[in-house]
């Protein structure tokens, strides 16, 4: 007996649901036509005026709150409307290192410099340097001050103008030098590149004998092999630079035995 009755209560409130539904739509597509035109006006008159998107994004939440408010009939209350512009009134955090403070510390830089009665005992980066070296690199370190520059070779294949890198920067420190991880030196060549205390010269050493004793290694023998019968010796020398010969004054004691 209830279900007749259930139906004609929904046949009396399809008219009021039709035209909730068909207000909704066009408050929809009102909003939609309206915000796609007001949106891209933005867009440009943020590109313009150099706005933050984050401004931008904020007033766009904003909009988008306040459509869903008015499709669903819900008022909005004075603290609704406050939230989006207390957020965007929301200063964004400064960082420490502004362009105010960058200068300020070059000056004090330049204060010290012109202060004859400050002393230093050593560059601010020796400090940063140590705790960036392996110990096998403070081997090869004092090597290159106790015997200078070392040689080290490039094997390539092809003509001089066509050639081919086969067998880049061989060279005896890692043996010389005494370090335990002789596989780990390229890596520590880069390394001390990398922090600037060695230069890798494309000039050669004035002895030759020097490098008749490197390329009679087994590493660089094999290496020409692999080259063929074009493979020939590019001779160079891998040396401290200035800076790498101070840090080495003052931070390594080279006159200690193992």
């Amino acid at each position: 007996m209830s279900e007749p009755r259930s139906d004609d209560e929904l046949l009396r409130a399809l008219p009021g649901l039709a035209r909730i539904a068909g207000t909704a739509w066009v408050r929809t597509a009102d909003w939609t036509v309206r915000a796609s035109l007001d949106a891209t006006g933005r867009l440009v008159r943020s590109a313009v005026s150099g706005e933050a998107p984050t401004e931008l994004f904020r007033r766009t939440e904003a909009d988008v709150r306040r459509w869903a408010r008015g499709v669903l009939g819900i008022a909005e209350t004075a603290a609704d409307e406050a939230a989006p512009q207390s957020a965007a009134a929301e200063p964004e955090p400064e960082t420490a290192d502004d362009g105010a403070s960058l200068r300020d510390r070059g000056a004090e830089l330049l204060r010290r410099s012109a202060d004859v009665r400050l002393s230093e005992e050593g560059h601010p980066a020796y400090d940063r340097i140590l705790d960036d070296l392996a110990p096998d690199e403070a081997r090869i370190l004092r090597l290159l001050v106790l015997d200078g520059a070392q040689p080290s070779v490039d094997i390539r294949a092809g003509l001089p103008m066509a050639s081919r890198l086969v067998a880049p920067g061989r060279s005896m420190i890692g043996a010389q030098a005494g370090c335990r991880h002789l596989e780990r030196v390229p890596a520590y060549l880069n390394n001390l590149y990398r922090l600037g205390l060695l230069w890798f010269s494309r000039e050669s050493l004035e002895d030759p004998r020097r490098y008749q004793v490197l390329e009679a290694q087994p590493e660089v023998v094999d290496a020409m092999r692999k080259a063929g019968r074009t493979g020939r010796t590019v001779r160079r020398n891998i040396l401290l630079t200035p800076f790498g010969r101070d840090f080495c004054a003052a931070c390594l004691p080279v006159d200690v035995s193992d």
